[in-house]
């Protein structure tokens, strides 16, 4: 099936664009988001005749992602999530957790203009990409967290693997050293 793009879009064409895709695409998609129109001869003089209209909006609404983005690119987001002793989660954090928290922040998000690459299932700092318009994109850091102050300390650079590690390494020392007075008191009363 042959559509004429109302806008840009990714993987298939710019604006004015004459492109054959599947009708289920067209269909199910295209169509009905209003980001294309049926190839006929009716709707190429309707698109040339709306195009400097069209082009204006898109140029307008690209100005304004611009300048959401410069505001939004690089900000970072605190989720809060249950996770075993390894930093695995339990369950995954969602497109729409990262709008929430994004829009709890005061910036406007929907969940479909947050592109995960894939899933985000464990602890740590995550860097997610928000498609604000067609050509326009932000990268946000999700830093995913089981407390505020376990992410504060994420956020300063280290790692929960890391502080677990250090965490059994000093309990293991002080076991060993407990273990060493005990043995030093076995050994002085047998020399008694």
């Amino acid at each position: 099936m042959q559509v004429i793009l109302l806008e840009r879009v990714a993987k298939l064409g710019q604006m004015g664009d004459v492109v054959n895709v599947k009708q289920g695409f067209a269909r199910n998609f295209l169509l009905p988001q209003g980001k294309a129109l049926r190839a006929s001869d009716a709707n190429l003089k309707a698109f040339e005749a709306q195009k400097a209209q069209l082009e204006s909006r898109n140029l307008e609404t690209r100005k304004e992602a611009e300048a959401l983005s410069a505001k939004l690119d690089g900000a970072s987001y605190v989720v809060i999530r249950s996770a075993s002793d390894s930093g695995a989660l339990y369950g995954s954090v969602t497109t729409r957790d990262i709008a929430d928290a994004a829009t709890a922040d005061g910036f406007a998000m929907d969940r479909k203009q947050v592109v995960l690459d894939a899933p985000i299932k464990s602890l740590g700092l995550h860097t997610v990409n928000v498609v604000l318009h067609p050509e326009v994109t932000a990268h946000i850091t999700i830093n995913v967290a089981r407390s505020p102050e376990e992410a504060e300390l994420q956020a300063s650079g280290k790692s929960i693997q890391e502080l677990a590690a250090e965490e059994e390494a000093a309990a293991d020392f002080e076991i060993a050293e407990l273990f060493d007075d005990i043995g030093g008191a076995a050994d002085e009363e047998q020399a008694e």
